[in-house]
């Protein structure tokens, strides 16, 4: 028979998986936002090749972060591009981080432990964490890093050294998905000096150390990362220590008045202006400080709530500004960066509930309240996680409690480009009322222009983005495709070979390249580049039906058409595919099947004109004349000065035996075009 506090237990986790199932459900069905494109495993990574070069290639992924993007390789081979299967493996860790948050605070005898880890589940402070699918290295590396932690408690207790292996091993796990898991060290000392009241070398720190040196190895790992792939540098970022103290003081109180107070809750906060200058910004500092010495006092009494605060502190540390990361372009803090930290404060909100209502006369009013609490803390969530459902749905969102947040309505006017180009330049345009030479918001602003036809106007914004940036690779494939349009080839190849430079694995530049060089002759060359598109995203359509155009040039049918096929697999409506595909069967004498497919272009497209003139072809060849002469018929009616056709129709009269008709149509098919070879020899054989 279960004991009576396992089945309570079994009771208990139920309940909060339903829970926290329920609160999350409108993001269930959430599509992709901001950087989740960067974080569901690209086309070139999907195979086994892929895998082992999320290991062992720098650069392969946004992240060194390996176990991370293998869950993603994994995730990607069971659901594809559903990202429900997506949404549910976070929310079902994040409630298994909770669950293991209750076991843990259980084994500490911390009082509330399961209220703590419901306000952990539901908290809308960790919607963000849980409705975006690239925080999956929160909730993965979460799980990992309290499973070491139980490990290692257990350690604590008996030193078997079979428990030490696994904590350091679950924590390995924890830095292979998320490197700010690297306090752990911190957090575990905190935790111990809490139940102690002092730490011993020997018994405390010294088995600590292999834990701090991987730790610190994998935030100086990431440092280097941001520096070197995200171009964490410039004026933005330039900050002396006051400086980032005062950052990190503010932050942290940030942190923890929303942790304490969840109103206005949004996705990008503003960037607050740092002015070492300013003598009221020492205030946060000061106050952080008045409030540590006070807790200090205060610990004979009681250890928790400098423990709390400690271990609160310590786990934002790596996210406080003392060391450079991308967001801080924009903003200096987020509600992601507190997902573990805020259990030290929630285990000390929950521990010190619980006790105030165990005494007469309250006893009776604790579980109604803290029923009550969590019913307002899913509601919020539930609303919170509705901003999820998309990425315009989440900008707006934004822009509603932060209007002045650049990044949102730049990545708004991207968004918007093509639905609604209008609205798109007009975000592009308050992003850079915003912030002046921006050079994404430049780009927006160049393509929307470029999309209304204004093609000197869409050069201009992007030569300038280029100017502030000169390695940004989007605005010079941009910039190459509005010279191309513009007949300047030569300067436009130019510009996507820097791209290709800066990106050696930018799709689109590999394209718009293969695209110049088949235009200027250079078919060969766009094969290739046809091909290094394809590389990267295997299921690109355009890329497959242009390389079956450039194999079909060279004469390479059999190779032209399998590419035909497989555009037509990709995209099973794309009529010029047929037509293309049926020229192939027709030169190889294949008649009946190239018939077969110039009938599904003009199935797909009746107004296909020269799918028309190829199966009325087709049908001369056949035998069949009336069919012929009525298709030829119909594609001079939509394209009357089309020469062939008037040839093709020439042909099909005369072997109808109407021979005049037929002159009439080669000399038709002459006007046109004058060196139409066939139209002069059939017109002269009968004109002798």
């Amino acid at each position: 028979m279960v004991p009576q506090n396992r089945r309570k237990s079994w009771l208990l986790a139920s309940m909060l998986l339903l829970a926290t199932l329920a609160t999350y459900h409108p993001a269930w069905y959430g599509g992709l936002v901001w950087d989740d494109d960067d974080h569901v495993t690209r086309p070139e990574l999907r195979s086994w090749q892929g895998l082992y070069r999320i290991w062992f290639e720098i650069g392969a992924t946004v992240q060194y972060y390996p176990l991370l993007h293998s869950a993603f390789w994994i995730e990607h081979r069971l659901f594809g591009d559903s990202t429900l299967g997506y949404h549910l493996v976070n929310i079902v860790l994040h409630f298994l981080a909770a669950w293991m948050a209750a076991i843990i605070l259980s084994r500490l005898a911390v009082p509330g432990a399961w209220l703590a880890a419901a306000i952990f589940a539901l908290h809308p402070v960790h919607v963000e964490s849980v409705a975006w699918i690239t925080e999956l290295k929160n909730t993965l590396s979460a799980v990992f890093y309290l499973g070491a932690v139980m490990l290692y408690l257990r350690f604590d207790e008996s030193r078997k050294k079979s428990l030490y292996l696994g904590a350091f091993g679950l924590f390995a796990l924890a830095m292979l998905s998320k490197t700010v898991t690297g306090t752990l060290s911190g957090a575990l000392l905190v935790i111990l000096w809490w139940q102690r009241g002092h730490l011993s070398w020997r018994r405390d720190m010294l088995p600590l150390v292999p834990f701090f040196v991987l730790g610190a190895g994998g935030g100086m790992i990431t440092a280097w990362w941001e520096m070197q792939f995200n171009r964490v540098t410039g004026p933005e970022f330039q900050f002396t220590m006051v400086e980032r103290l005062l950052i990190a003081s503010r932050a942290v109180w940030f942190h923890l008045s929303k942790l304490l107070w969840p109103a206005d809750l949004t996705f990008i906060y503003p960037r607050w202006q740092v002015d070492a200058s300013d003598v009221r910004q020492y205030l946060y500092l000061v106050g952080a400080a008045a409030s540590l010495s006070v807790l200090w006092l205060v610990r004979r009494r009681s250890r928790a709530p400098l423990a709390a605060v400690l271990f609160f502190c310590g786990t934002l540390f790596p996210v406080l500004g003392f060391f450079n990361l991308y967001t801080f372009r924009y903003s200096f803090a987020a509600n992601h960066y507190q997902y573990l930290a805020s259990l030290g404060i929630i285990a000390l909100v929950s521990a010190g509930a619980v006790l105030a209502v165990d005494r007469p006369g309250l006893r009776t009013a604790g579980k109604p309240l803290a029923f009550a609490l969590l019913a307002i803390l899913s509601i919020l969530a539930w609303k919170q996680s509705g901003e999820y459902v998309n990425a315009e749905t989440l900008y707006l969102a934004t822009l509603s409690r932060n209007p002045s947040s650049w990044m949102a309505h730049t990545n708004l006017s991207a968004l918007l480009l093509e639905s609604n180009v209008e609205e798109a330049m007009a975000h592009a345009r308050e992003a850079l009322r915003l912030r002046p030479g921006h050079p994404p918001a430049l780009n927006n602003l160049g393509l929307a222009m470029q999309r209304l036809g204004r093609l000197e106007e869409a050069r201009t914004q992007f030569m300038e983005a280029l100017r502030i940036d000169p390695a940004y690779a989007q605005a010079h494939n941009n910039l190459g495709y509005v010279l191309q349009e513009s007949g300047h080839f030569d300067e436009a190849m130019a510009q996507y070979r820097e791209a290709l430079r800066i990106s050696r694995n930018y799709t689109e530049a590999h394209y718009n390249l293969g695209n110049a060089l088949q235009m200027t002759g250079h078919v060969e060359d766009a094969v290739t580049h046809y091909r290094n598109a394809l590389q990267f995203a295997p299921d690109f359509t355009p890329a497959h039906y242009n390389l079956g155009i450039a194999l079909q040039r060279l004469g390479r049918a059999e190779e032209a058409a399998s590419e035909y096929r497989e555009a037509l697999r990709l995209e099973p409506n794309l009529a010029e595919a047929y037509n293309n595909l049926g020229l192939i069967l027709q030169q190889t004498g294949r008649i009946e099947e190239a018939l077969s497919e110039y009938t599904e272009a003009v199935r797909l497209k009746p107004g296909f004109a020269g799918a028309r003139n190829n199966r009325a072809n087709a049908l001369e060849k056949l035998g069949r004349l009336d069919e012929a002469i009525a298709e030829c018929t119909e594609a001079l009616r939509i394209l009357p000065n089309f020469p062939e056709a008037h040839v093709n129709l020439g042909v099909a009269l005369e072997k109808s035996g109407r021979p005049e008709d037929a002159i009439t149509h080669y000399r038709e098919a002459l006007r046109l075009r004058p060196n139409l070879a066939e139209a002069r020899s059939r017109l002269l054989r009968l004109t002798k």
